[in-house]
């Protein structure tokens, strides 16, 4: 049983972690539970990616890329079709560039600084963007499973996909976002692990209430 939504303010959360361990469903649940405005940080480079491909820009083109990034605007999140594989893949693809980032961290951390605290989720929130973020999570789970829950996901909507080429993807993107240069994804020495892999959405959102409610007592009594 969760305990009653905090009452200490501003609190910022923050949720990383790779693709499919989980992270957003769970961040999202969390900011609702304690009343918190929330971020899905994924969703900017989402976007740009989106807007990359609209504008015919080469996603390897880091200059161009970078341009695009800085025109962002909030309208740009609402697209429905930023939730789907190859806007995923384009993310991927484009979050590697410095400039990209440079261009998206003033809005990240503009999010986390709200007077009533934040609940953010992403790669890099712990590490870089919200280094001193009240709570740290990272939410993980083995390749095999995140491809699972990523194929049934993608047939439930349609698609006609493979679990062995989603499994491929899943472990390429993984290798990409690990050993990039540019804030590579990794979870903060700070922040509390939580596999996921055997775990369901309430039991992972029940064990995440539990860490933040710690968190946030310790806090409380200093």
């Amino acid at each position: 049983m969760t305990t009653s939504p905090l009452t200490l303010a501003p609190v910022t959360i923050a949720i990383d972690g790779p693709a499919a361990a989980g992270k957003g469903t769970l961040a999202k649940r969390v900011a609702e539970h304690y009343g918190l405005p929330y971020l899905d940080t994924g969703l900017l480079y989402r976007a740009v990616g989106k807007q990359v491909m609209l504008a015919g820009v080469d996603p390897d083109d880091e200059e161009g890329v970078g341009q695009v990034a800085r025109k962002l605007e909030p309208g740009h999140l609402d697209d429905p079709t930023l939730r789907g594989h190859e806007a995923g893949e384009l993310a991927s693809r484009i979050a590697v560039h410095g400039r990209v980032r440079e261009a998206l961290v003033e809005f990240q951390r503009a999010f986390a600084a709200r007077p009533e605290g934040a609940v953010l989720d992403g790669r890099d929130i712990g590490t870089v963007i919200c280094p001193d973020a009240d709570v740290k999570i990272f939410v993980t789970a083995s390749a095999e499973v995140r491809a699972r829950r990523r194929t049934d996901e993608l047939i439930g909507h349609g698609r006609d996909v493979t679990y062995e080429r989603i499994l491929s993807e899943v472990r390429s993107r993984d290798e990409r976002d690990s050993g990039r240069t540019v804030a590579p994804l990794r979870p903060a020495p700070d922040a509390h692990l939580l596999d996921t892999s055997e775990l369901d959405i309430e039991a992972a959102f029940q064990a995440a209430c539990a860490v933040i409610d710690q968190r946030l007592a310790n806090l409380e009594t200093r």
